[in-house]
C-alpha cells in the first residue's frame, strides 16, 4: 500500500494534473519578471483573474479629446495566486501584479444595433507591489503600444497620491471590485474612509 501512495505523485506528474497546495503560484507568469529597472510585459494576463470593467470611468475632471468619441471600457486583472491571497486574507501580498486595460468602446459593429462592446486595445498599465523595490511599496508601469516592458511611471505622477488617497484596500481601488469589497468588510481590511463613500 505504501508503494501506491508513492506512485501517486508520480502519476499526477506525468498526467499533468495540478498537486500545488492552495497559495501557490499557478506559473512563472505570475511574479513579476525585470530586466535592470524595466518590468517585462505579462503576456498572458488574459489569462488572468478578471475583477472588474468600467466604461467612460473618470477619477478627476477631465474633457475627452474627441467629446464624439465612446467612452471607453477599462478591464483589471490581477494574478491567480494574488487573487487566492486576498480571498484567504483581505489583503494584496507582496509580488501582486494588477493589469488595467483600456479598450476602444464600439457600438455599431456587426448585429449590434444598440448598447456597447470592447474593441481594440488602447492602452495597458500595470500596478505592482514589491515591498523591497518601490518607496511606497508600490508603483504604476504604462506600456507604450507593441512595446515588451517598461520603466515605473515616475513618482510625481497624479496616481501614486490618487491611490495612496482613495485606494480602499493597501493602494487599490478594491471598492470598484464587486467580488472583493465584501471580503475586504469581512476580513476588516477596508479603509474607513472607502465606507463613508
Amino acid at each position: 500500500m505504501q508503494k501506491i501512495w508513492l506512485l501517486i505523485p508520480i502519476v499526477a506528474l506525468c498526467a499533468g494534473l495540478d498537486l500545488r497546495l492552495p497559495g501557490q503560484p499557478l506559473s512563472p507568469s505570475d511574479q513579476p519578471r525585470f530586466t535592470g529597472d524595466r518590468l517585462e510585459r505579462p503576456g498572458d494576463y488574459r489569462e488572468w483573474v478578471w475583477l472588474s470593467s468600467g466604461l467612460g470611468m473618470s477619477y478627476g475632471p477631465t474633457s475627452r479629446a474627441d467629446p464624439g468619441a465612446e467612452a471607453p471600457f477599462d478591464n483589471v486583472f490581477v494574478t491567480p495566486a494574488a487573487y487566492r491571497a486576498f480571498l484567504r486574507t483581505g489583503t494584496w501580498p507582496d509580488q501582486t501584479m494588477l493589469v488595467l486595460e483600456q479598450r476602444v468602446s464600439e457600438s455599431r459593429g456587426s448585429i449590434n444595433q444598440q448598447g456597447h462592446y470592447q474593441g481594440e486595445l488602447r492602452a495597458m498599465e500595470v500596478e505592482l507591489k514589491d515591498q523591497r523595490r518601490f518607496a511606497g511599496g508600490w508603483a504604476f508601469f504604462s506600456f507604450e503600444r507593441g512595446a515588451s516592458s517598461a520603466v515605473p511611471i515616475p513618482r510625481s505622477a497624479s496616481c501614486y497620491s490618487c491611490h495612496a488617497q482613495h485606494g480602499a484596500v493597501d493602494n487599490t481601488f478594491v471598492q470598484f471590485y464587486p467580488t472583493l469589497v465584501e471580503i475586504a468588510r469581512q476580513k476588516g481590511t477596508l479603509k474607513p474612509a472607502a465606507e463613508a463613500r
